[in-house]
């Protein structure tokens, strides 16, 4: 397999490990602190950073044989996204850091209070900012759909994730699960050009 295609599966897919180890780290009816709460924002974290590449993957699919119009378009799509995961990156990069370290739910939660105090992090991390990321990434996703690298109707399938997170974090699984519906087309595509660049079978 492409090793540059993996993102496209191993990004959304964690995203459904850290929201099945979140129920599971819920099952006593708190989240955190402790190693269940680490180990899932750990997965949601490299689920993020997986999502770089992902963003700049998409960039190239919706600009190929594309104008300048839509060269302008998915690159400000895709700053938005990059910036809402780099927002995303320190909001989780901090939950870690207080799951961690937090002896009980009490001293957590006042952590997270004197965090959220310093200004512009409630604004710029616990806010909009995050967002961002999937701002841009559905953006990019109907920029592909466009240009017919994947099928029309499947940016709406990762919309109908995005809208189950927010509904509920306890929906999370469900959301890693529909993102993965429009990546799966460029990553198979990836996966088809690799075996088309093997040599055929019983040539030198």
């Amino acid at each position: 397999m492409n090793k540059t295609r993996l993102p496209y599966l191993a990004a959304p897919l964690l995203i459904s490990v850290y929201g099945l180890v979140r129920l599971l780290d819920g099952l006593d009816g708190r989240h955190g602190p402790g190693v269940l709460w680490v180990l899932g924002h750990l997965a949601f974290l490299v689920s993020i950073v997986l999502f770089v590449p992902v963003l700049r993957g998409l960039r190239e699919a919706a600009t190929a044989g594309g104008g300048t119009a839509s060269r302008v378009v998915a690159t400000g799509a895709t700053v938005v996204g990059l910036a809402g995961a780099a927002a995303a990156f320190v909001q989780i990069a901090i939950d870690i850091w207080v799951g961690a370290t937090a002896a009980d739910a009490d001293e957590m939660s006042r952590m997270f209070d004197r965090v959220q105090s310093v200004p512009g992090v409630q604004a710029i991390v616990y806010g909009p900012g995050p967002a961002l990321f999937y701002l841009g990434l559905l953006a990019l996703l109907v920029g592909c759909a466009v240009a017919r690298a994947i099928p029309v109707w499947t940016p709406a399938v990762a919309l109908a994730g995005v809208v189950a997170s927010l509904a509920s974090l306890d929906l999370l699984p469900l959301t890693g699960a529909l993102v993965l519906v429009p990546l799966l087309p460029l990553w198979h595509a990836g996966f088809r050009a690799d075996a088309g660049a093997l040599p055929a079978r019983g040539r030198a």
